[in-house]
């Protein structure tokens, strides 16, 4: 009873105050026929729409045994097409698609496969994928500098990074009812979440066991489930090699992990089992995420759960972020099974919120798009009282006392919050309503962070844009059908105090997006690419693609359609910016078409679900052919020590040390505007919560001949260890950033954290 009376609390909250809905305005935001558009019509002039290049993938196929895995001189067939049949019973092989990718410290990429084994489908992945899944593939790949020069791959070891060899223990509903698991899909990559360590490698926490359940190993066939693993593994550029680190205390998929200021790693959200999250030895976890959250210690190689004030129920992939003054923010956004969800308390998930990993406790700051700081209402604590697993008498008397004192706290508050919803502009109202609350499966991207006068970062901004229709304070948050609203989201800071919160409607975007991937671009847009129409989950192969790409002009506020992809990329599409300022667009692993085999109604106008997509394009915007690119040549003095195989040695720098780059002969010092700190990008499911970049202002430079010195930031949460690109700005006439390529340095902190030094191209 207790459950039900707190959660008709939180429902009350989302169905809040009746607003004007008026009629046609709802074509605006999710149109007709589910083939809807925005009003915006913003398109580029021919010319400075950019360009795609034509798709490139692996050229070779490889068998996927246990023994073949591990053997690094496996000859693989060579072939245009994404699978081959290999071996003496014909079975499909196919090359694997970047549902997950990162740039390596020296400029390559590391990305692993999705979904693997849904080619060998006999009847529908519900019953066939618990007995066919195998664990993902990963790669590293290179792309040499140069119009006529080759993309290179190698096969890490181990290829799948090497779970559990020995199995792994399933969380049983009904022991005796599921099949036995096999080694070769008991440890898959499948929906981990990576992130960078501060010495390079790339961690990767969670993923994905396989099972049938019922099932039965006599007939191969059973009810599929999915089970979050407990795993941790690390990518090793510098071998090419995976190693295990020490397991979660709860299995996860669909986490969130996220670098703290002092390098240790911290972990939310993620499901222990999808379909039936029902745990008989542990009751208070079913129906709903892992509300308990951990820290990793990368020294100690353990892992923490953290105090009670730390657990949170977060959506899947929760979008996180870390704030400049360490605190790590949750953007109201992830990943939800829509129409209906899976967790009994999903309501809260339209709770933007802050965690303060000093003292392990989260403050709610504000029903996500509505200006109204629950904190000026006296519900700062709303969701930690709310939380099921908090004794009952201590919760319901916190609450009463809350809901009973809020209203007169602030009345002026209330005031603020009806006089913005309600604007008297009913299509404005309508795009703050469907804009606010949790936005399930877009981006939320952090904004270049910029200093104030005294050279102190304290705000951050955060654009999200698309997903799907919210169904605030339903049962659901989150639709079927894809919207086009877009709006950010601005946090103050002083010291450990969040002093504002405030939201934004801009311009929407010129077509609705589900899943698409959103990437800040060194001169301060914002670029989308790919996704659907609609909720390629709920219902997937009868989504239409989305392959024009478009960008959001942080000074008008607008969205603006761009050049239009080859290939169209639905689910676990990727896309991350290179050093040289262009952007690789991979991935496109969808789930079988309507939950059957894979079935290509591409001929419909559909999205292509005949498997996966392996290969790669390249965006290149206008500015990579502006004759007036300024040129980098690299940090002063040299960027690099000569290494025996011929390659390069990046260059590391510390917080607060001052640095010196070489700009080309020739270049106009004068128009110099800015320095950017770009953090290499390692992204799954549209989320980075390390995604950051770091805006060194003209006032902070300093100019000699053709040298240009700046400081690197010592605020520890604004410049987390790890890797990062350095960009040149100019300022154009028309007022418009022109970047330089970058080059890449590891940042350091001189905590004693061990910074991996990997081999460098620039």
């Amino acid at each position: 009873m207790f459950k039900l009376n707190k959660l008709s609390a939180v429902i009350a909250i989302g169905l809040g105050t009746a607003l004007p809905v008026q009629a046609g305005l709802l074509d605006d935001l999710i149109g007709a026929k589910f083939n809807p558009v925005s009003t915006n019509k913003g398109v580029a002039p021919e010319g400075q729409k950019g360009s795609f290049s034509k798709p490139f993938a692996e050229p070779f196929v490889y068998e996927r045994s246990v023994a073949d895995d591990n053997n690094p001189d496996l000859q693989g067939i060579r072939t245009d097409n994404k699978c081959e049949g290999i071996g003496a019973n014909g079975k499909l092989r196919c090359k694997p698609a970047a549902g997950t990718i990162s740039m390596l410290p020296n400029g390559d990429f590391l990305y692993f496969n999705a979904l693997e084994g849904t080619e060998d489908f006999e009847f529908s992945i519900l019953v066939d994928f618990g007995q066919k899944a195998i664990n993902d593939q990963t790669r590293m790949m290179r792309i040499p500098e140069g119009a006529n020069a080759a993309s290179l791959w190698t096969r890490p070891t181990d290829v799948d990074s090497g779970a559990n060899p020995d199995g792994y223990e399933i969380t049983e509903l009904i022991p005796g009812l599921t099949n036995k698991e096999t080694n070769s899909a008991d440890g898959a990559l499948f929906c981990a979440d990576v992130a960078m360590l501060a010495d390079g490698r790339i961690m990767a926490v969670g993923g994905t066991a396989y099972y049938s359940e019922p099932g039965s190993n006599l007939i191969g066939y059973g009810l599929t489930e999915l089970e979050g693993l407990k795993n941790s593994r690390a990518y090793n550029a510098n071998t090419n090699t995976w190693s295990q680190l020490a397991d979660m205390n709860f299995g996860r998929w669909y986490p969130a992990l996220i670098t703290l200021p002092d390098s240790k790693m911290f972990v939310a959200s993620g499901v222990t089992k999808l379909l039936k999250p029902i745990y008989p030895q542990a009751p208070e976890q079913s129906g709903r995420n892992v509300p308990q959250t951990e820290t990793y210690d990368p020294v100690t190689n353990k892992w923490t759960v953290n105090a009670q004030t730390a657990q949170r129920s977060l959506p899947l992939y929760p979008r996180l972020h870390l704030l400049p003054n360490g605190h790590v923010y949750y953007n109201a956004g992830g990943q939800a099974f829509n129409p209906f969800g899976q967790s009994y308390d999903q309501p809260l998930w339209n709770i933007a919120a802050t965690y303060n990993p000093a003292n392990q406790t989260w403050s709610d700051l504000a029903y996500a798009g509505f200006p109204l700081k629950f904190s000026d209402a006296g519900l700062e604590s709303l969701t930690q009282i709310l939380n099921p697993l908090t004794a009952p008498n201590a919760a319901m008397s916190a609450l009463t006392k809350t809901l009973m004192s809020a209203p007169m706290k602030s009345p002026q508050a209330l005031q603020k919050l009806l006089s913005t919803v309600t604007t008297g502009n009913p299509e404005q109202t309508l795009q703050k309503v469907v804009g606010a609350g949790m936005r399930g499966s877009t981006f939320s991207i952090m904004m270049p962070l910029r200093p104030n006068a005294q050279g102190q970062y304290k705000e951050a901004s955060f654009l999200t844009a698309g997903g799907v229709l919210p169904l605030v304070g339903l049962t659901s948050p989150g639709g079927y059908v894809a919207v086009a609203s877009s709006r950010i989201d601005t946090v103050k800071t002083e010291g450990d105090n969040i002093v504002d919160y405030q939201s934004e409607v801009t311009g929407s975007l010129n077509e609705t997006r589900w899943y698409g991937s959103g990437v800040l671009m060194p001169d301060d847009s914002v670029m989308v690419f790919s996704g659907g129409d609609r909720d390629g989950v709920a219902a997937p192969g009868v989504e239409f693609p989305r392959k024009t790409a478009e960008r959001f002009d942080p000074v008008t506020k607008k969205w603006t359609q761009m050049a239009v992809a080859n290939n169209p990329r639905t689910y676990h599409n990727t896309a991350l910016l290179m050093q040289d300022g262009r952007v690789l667009i991979g991935g496109h692993a969808p789930i079988s078409t309507l939950y059957l085999k894979n079935i290509n109604l591409a001929a419909f106008g559909f999205s292509p679900n005949d498997g996966r997509d392996p290969s790669f394009e390249i965006y290149s915007p206008p500015y990579v052919n502006n004759p007036n690119r300024p040129n980098l040549i690299g940090f002063a003095g040299g960027n690099a020590t000569p290494a025996g195989d011929g390659k390069t040695m990046m260059r590391e720098f510390r917080k607060g040390q001052q640095v010196t780059l070489q700009m080309a002969p020739g270049t106009d010092m004068s128009k110099i505007d800015s320095v950017t700190l770009v953090r290499h990008t390692v992204t799954t499911h549209l989320t980075d919560a390390d995604q950051r970049t770091v805006v060194i202002p003209k006032t902070q430079l300093s100019v000699t001949g053709q040298s240009l010195r700046f400081t690197i930031p010592d605020q520890a949460a604004v410049v987390p260890q790890g890797a990062y690109m350095t960009f040149v700005r100019t300022k154009q006439a028309d007022g418009s950033l022109l970047p330089s390529k970058a080059v890449s340095f590891m940042l350091k902190h001189g905590n004693g954290q061990g910074v991996m030094t990997a081999n460098a191209r620039r």
